[in-house]
């Protein structure tokens, strides 16, 4: 098997259901695809082992967190093709993607990021920062340009057969539908934000920036989580020509556009708005938005997580209010 063959066994996708399956709640559909389950993957592995496999449609629903989000959620069979996916995409790239990309990697995460940008502010407390995100990003991922970068790396028939069909899937519609939409329109973008392959989709596709960034501007600290990124540089008109150079690339090669109301350049001695913390040169402390809302959400399942939280960002004042309101709220 070359390096970049999927392994497509009944074997592996067996092995990507329990990875999918572990720590999922129960419903109704997951319960009726265990209780046939041996009859489920084998013709899920006789679909993929001959080129018959087809992605299903998506349920839809809207979250209110900071703002509004359309989650889509594929069904199970194709849960369980996501997570195989998912698993020989990081195998194949996860070792290729810049150190300081922080989203959706093993022993890398969201307080990582946070702490990694911290010590940032602390080496350079007299340089500028840009703080910058992608407009809704997830909704103009280009189909073709992803499908290229993928080509680029990938060479195994099946595996591009079977990427291709997952990232077409979504906006879901049907066969013929879809392919008058792919000859009247061939630049279908988008990928549903509940994809677990959308997490690794998206940092092959950023991937293209961090790599015109890091070779080309080579700031003194560049750093990513998903669309978020910083770029640290020692002045302010270096800092804007670079911001003028990434905007031009974002949209010339990957048909993407900076979100107006992130996109600043501060003083790093002022601190740093950033992945939902307050970071300065001395320390960091949670937005009051998010203090707020682990008060508002907190109940016996989650006060272990959201203890950690206020812990890891907050005074020991402000633990020990915490610890007071956990008592008030839960006894």
């Amino acid at each position: 098997m070359g390096n970049d063959s999927i392994d497509l066994s009944l074997k592996n996708v067996w092995e990507s259901w329990f990875a999918f399956r572990r720590g999922k709640r129960p419903t109704h559909e997951l319960e009726f695809f265990s209780y046939n389950l041996e009859t489920k993957l084998w013709e899920l592995y006789q679909d993929l082992h001959n080129g018959t496999y087809r992605h299903g449609q998506y349920h839809s629903f809207t979250v209110f967190e900071n703002k509004q989000r359309t989650i889509s959620v594929a069904g199970v069979r194709d849960r369980v093709v996501h997570r195989l996916l998912y698993q020989y995409l990081v195998n194949l790239y996860d070792k290729t993607f810049y150190f300081d990309v922080w989203s959706c990697r093993k022993n890398k995460g969201l307080v990582g990021g946070i702490e990694r940008t911290l010590s940032f502010l602390r080496a350079y407390p007299k340089s500028f920062i840009w703080r910058a995100d992608i407009t809704k990003f997830f909704d103009h991922v280009n189909h073709k340009i992803l499908i290229a970068l993928l080509n680029r790396k990938i060479n195994n028939p099946k595996a591009l057969w079977l990427l291709e069909e997952v990232i077409s899937s979504y906006p879901k519609i049907g066969q013929y539908e879809r392919e008058r939409e792919r000859e009247s329109n061939p630049l279908v973008h988008g990928i549903p934000i509940g994809n677990l392959t959308s997490q690794i989709f998206a940092n092959i596709y950023l991937n293209e920036l961090d790599r015109f960034v890091t070779h080309t501007i080579r700031p003194f600290r560049y750093l990513r989580y998903g669309d978020d990124f910083i770029v640290i540089g020692q002045k302010k008109e270096m800092v804007e020509q670079w911001r003028q150079q990434i905007i031009v690339f974002l949209k010339e090669q990957l048909k993407l556009a900076l979100n107006p109301k992130s996109d600043i350049i501060i003083p790093a001695e002022k601190g740093l708005h950033f992945l939902g913390v307050d970071i300065f040169t001395t320390g960091r402390r949670l937005k009051k938005r998010n203090r707020h809302r682990a008060h508002h959400r907190l109940n016996g399942q989650n006060v272990s997580s959201y203890r950690g939280l206020i812990q890891k960002h907050e005074n020991s004042k402000r633990i020990k209010l915490f610890d007071w309101y956990i008592l008030q709220k839960l006894g």
